[in-house]
């Protein structure tokens, strides 16, 4: 019996051996993302989302139940066949849930295993936009209901129906990117959510947000696989769709400048995140998310038409002919 346990002891041994050092590897491979632009951020030795380089994002299952939920609900859309397949292009691919070191050294803790959505973009210029003119789910304490009020209060969320929660602007090799902080983030006006979106898609948007250019608007927000389409394709889901509620879900906006810049493709895409205060629709439409949508597609299509008839004019202008005197000559 002593020399069975003994033998037993040392095969336990020798996995838990080959089971540390496998997992010593595959945890020394992942990363702080380098383009998460709102959320929790592992700094500092605070708990945050890590990433490898095979293209997965690794989210901590947040506490209160609400990692859970987000993981049910995961679970439950990819096998909800009532969910249209172009639709589901608008969701990361979630491939379940990982045991994993936490970022701030705590330990184990499970993560929610996602598509690192931005990992095959060299220098992504993205946008996230918190969508809906409140941000609380119904079972929300009250507590918990007046601390998002008075944040949707303070910034856009009330009176656009959406804010922008985070932000970052390729701005070119020389000035790197642009990252306001959360706080000045926090501070936007709709003035600055609609010069935001202009300098988004401008060449020229270190120089300043009233000289904005939005040269990229016709290629990025235009066109027939521009951001405005994919808007567009995903209200006329929310129209009719009564599976699910969203709250406090952002919408990721996100393309590739240096490539639009340089004249190459670069298709622009979004993407949903964030599920923790989904709910069932219970058959009805999720008018808080789709009047927010509705909000954010106007002011994209008002920067989409004022960049068409910048563009008009200025060939108008280039066009016209010069003024000719009497003998001739014209200038």
């Amino acid at each position: 019996m002593g020399i069975s346990i003994t033998k037993e002891t040392k095969r336990l041994k020798t996995m838990l051996l080959h089971w540390s050092i496998a997992h010593s590897s595959f945890y020394n491979m992942l990363k702080v993302p380098e383009h998460q632009v709102a959320g929790h951020l592992a700094v500092d030795g605070k708990l945050g989302p890590l990433v490898d380089d095979s293209g997965r994002f690794y989210k901590p299952l947040q506490g209160d139940g609400r990692g859970n939920k987000e993981l049910a609900f995961y679970e439950s859309f990819s096998s909800d066949t009532r969910v249209p397949d172009h639709i589901r292009k608008y969701f990361p691919v979630c491939y379940g849930s990982q045991l994993l070191e936490a970022s701030n050294g705590s330990g184990l803790l499970h993560h929610l295993v996602l598509q690192d959505i931005v990992s095959s973009h060299r220098n992504p210029s993205i946008m996230d936009v918190k969508i809906g003119s409140r941000t609380w789910y119904p079972e929300a304490s009250d507590n918990y209901i007046q601390k998002c009020l008075e944040k949707d209060r303070r910034t856009t969320t009330v009176s656009l129906g959406f804010r922008i929660a985070g932000l970052q602007l390729y701005e070119g090799k020389e000035s790197g990117y642009w990252r306001p902080g959360r706080k000045e983030v926090q501070s936007f006006t709709v003035y600055n959510v609609r010069s935001i979106l202009r300098r988004f898609v401008s060449s020229n948007s270190s120089i300043g947000n009233e000289n904005s250019d939005c040269s990229f608007a016709p290629s990025i927000y235009g066109g027939s696989a521009g951001i405005l389409e994919q808007l567009l394709e995903l209200k006329a889901w929310f129209e009719d769709q009564t599976i699910y509620h969203f709250h406090s879900c952002s919408l990721l906006i996100f393309f590739d400048k240096e490539s639009v810049s340089k004249g190459s493709a670069s298709v622009p895409e979004i993407k949903l995140i964030d599920f923790a205060h989904v709910v069932e629709g219970k058959g009805v439409i999720d008018h808080n998310f789709l009047g927010g949508l509705c909000s954010l597609i106007k002011f994209v299509s008002e920067v989409l038409s004022d960049s068409k008839e910048s563009s008009i004019k200025d060939r108008v202008e280039s066009e016209k002919p010069g003024i000719c005197t009497d003998n001739g000559n014209c200038q």
